[in-house]
């Protein structure tokens, strides 16, 4: 048997498939005209995916915090009732002066508002899923993930995601959240495995397991980035991708979703052929042979 890609997966009972958006590329440095990110928004949504990840801190600028949330909304808003059934899931905590260089901030006073302001930047009285961007050293870990619990109880989020957390502190949110808590999201690649503990932690607790940077560190190719002009170096990953006939990304996605069935990757795209391609791992099956050889 394979490892068949399927398209029930959820967080904390929302079903949101197997692929969801990072969107982050349509708001930073290199991003696309509005027409464009709009485009590859739509694009995600007719390929089916419902789960679109952003953050406040997701801009280019000093003065546009809240860029791709904003981006988003209006996204959606122009698509119609099809998008009604759309997780997205924002993030709270970091900044970006506008040097490309990102700050961290936990808090609790900075959480409620952040949250606040995103909430009103998307549109929405209750958001359905807020991620604590990376936990601040400056600030108890403890008291970042309690202002999280408030929101939560106050129903200005409806569910809490970490992000950038080591196993210790997923179980230390979960004992202040409990079943508040249903989503991690770490640095995960078939060639960046640090946070393999994490994975398997999530899969114990029953958490989603959000890879973010899904396609990279294999080399600079379609694997790593699939709207890079560079030309691609053979990997594993192109050895079977050619096999299917598919690209190496829908290859580097399917092996993905074998790892867990609560994973479910996040890769950004600036064009929608991008992120057409990604949603159609869904469909991929990769056989226990085929998934050896992808061990790196």
């Amino acid at each position: 048997m394979g490892a068949a890609a399927t398209t029930d997966r959820s967080i904390g009972g929302v079903p949101v498939g197997a692929i969801g958006l990072g969107a982050m590329p349509l708001s930073v440095e290199g991003r696309p005209d509005e027409a464009q990110a709009v485009a590859t928004l739509h694009a995600a949504l007719d390929a089916g995916v419902r789960l679109i990840d952003t953050a406040d801190s997701y801009h280019w600028h000093a003065d546009e915090v809240g860029h791709n949330e904003e981006l988003i909304a209006r996204a959606l808003a122009a698509y119609g009732g099809g998008a009604d059934h759309v997780l997205v899931a924002t993030k709270g905590g970091r900044g970006r002066p506008g040097d490309g260089s990102w700050t961290v901030d936990g808090d609790p006073r900075h959480l409620r508002r952040a949250a606040e302001a995103s909430a009103a930047r998307l549109g929405v009285e209750s958001i359905g899923l807020y991620q604590l961007h990376k936990p601040d050293p400056a600030v108890p870990f403890a008291e970042s993930v309690g202002a999280l619990r408030e929101l939560a109880d106050a129903g200005t989020i409806r569910a809490v995601g970490l992000s950038n957390v080591d196993a210790a502190q997923i179980r230390a949110a979960r004992e202040i959240l409990g079943a508040r808590l249903v989503s991690v999201q770490n640095r995960f690649s078939p060639a960046r495995q640090e946070a393999r503990d994490t994975l398997d932690l999530c899969t114990e607790l029953g958490l989603a397991f959000l890879p973010w940077s899904p396609l990279g560190g294999l080399s600079r190719s379609a694997v790593d980035d699939p709207d890079a002009a560079a030309p691609p170096t053979a990997t594993p990953f192109h050895a079977v991708a050619a096999a299917h006939g598919v690209s190496p990304q829908q290859v580097c996605l399917a092996w993905h979703l074998a790892q867990s069935p609560t994973v479910v990757p996040i890769p950004g795209a600036r064009r929608p052929a991008s992120i057409r391609d990604s949603a159609a791992a869904a469909g991929l099956t990769l056989s226990p042979e085929e998934l050896a050889a992808l061990r790196l």
